[in-house]
């Protein structure tokens, strides 16, 4: 028996691990960032505004193997992707189900940690696709390859703290220069042209065209 190294199990209660009897040999992480296009009267080409982060996600394979064993694969590739048989197990105790069933006092599939050495990975089961490639001479399926992804998951207290600590939080001055525009400006300070809205509504600045060198601007703070 090849030695367990990695493991996925449920954050909540991790004494419930599923091993993996093969140690996957990589990974694929991605995360992406969503931005809408902004357009900005006067500037020749718009300008993208940040709409919001995406969560980490990673994508791998898992192998499990029990030839040898003769025991039916699916023992343990069902305790990631619940059990094939369906409704008739609906009703299992949450410590018999898979991790990607549905939680009766979460009303959701758990959170779950993918755990390989010191690398911890908060995620959720997003998708899994099975794949059985050996079987016995009675039908029974002995060995599978699982296509996982795994999405990140933080808490939103966590989210919430680390926006605060990224986000503009003094108020400044600024005195306006030749050439200066408000969408430079907020440009600038808060790394985004189309928030120049909180710092003309702090200046009472009717015209956001209409800088004059020499003003002395307000910067807000973010909220």
């Amino acid at each position: 028996m090849v030695l367990v190294k990695a493991f996925l199990t449920r954050k909540d209660k991790p004494l419930l691990i599923v091993p993996f009897l093969f140690n996957p040999d990589g990974f694929t992480v991605e995360r992406t960032n969503q931005f809408t296009e902004v357009n900005i009267p006067g500037l020749p080409s718009s300008t993208f505004q940040f709409v919001k982060g995406g969560a980490r996600t990673l994508t791998m394979d898992l192998f499990f193997d029990t030839y040898e064993e003769k025991i039916d694969v699916r023992i343990f590739t069902d305790r990631i992707t619940g059990w094939d048989s369906g409704s008739m197990f609906s009703k299992l105790p949450d410590i018999a189900k898979g991790l990607m069933d549905i939680d009766s006092d979460l009303h959701a599939p758990p959170v779950c940690l993918f755990i390989w050495g010191a690398y911890i990975f908060p995620c959720i089961i997003e998708r899994v696709t099975k794949r059985f490639t050996m079987f016995l001479s009675v039908g029974i399926p002995v060995r599978a390859t699982l296509n996982v992804t795994l999405k990140e998951y933080i808490e939103v207290a966590t989210q919430l703290k680390e926006t605060s600590l990224q986000s503009a939080d003094r108020t400044k001055t600024w005195t306006v220069k030749e050439g200066d525009s408000l969408w430079f400006i907020a440009a600038k300070e808060y790394g985004n042209p189309a928030l120049w809205r909180p710092i003309a509504e702090t200046n009472k600045i009717a015209n956001p065209r209409v800088l004059k060198p020499g003003m002395e601007l307000v910067i807000p703070p973010l909220e």
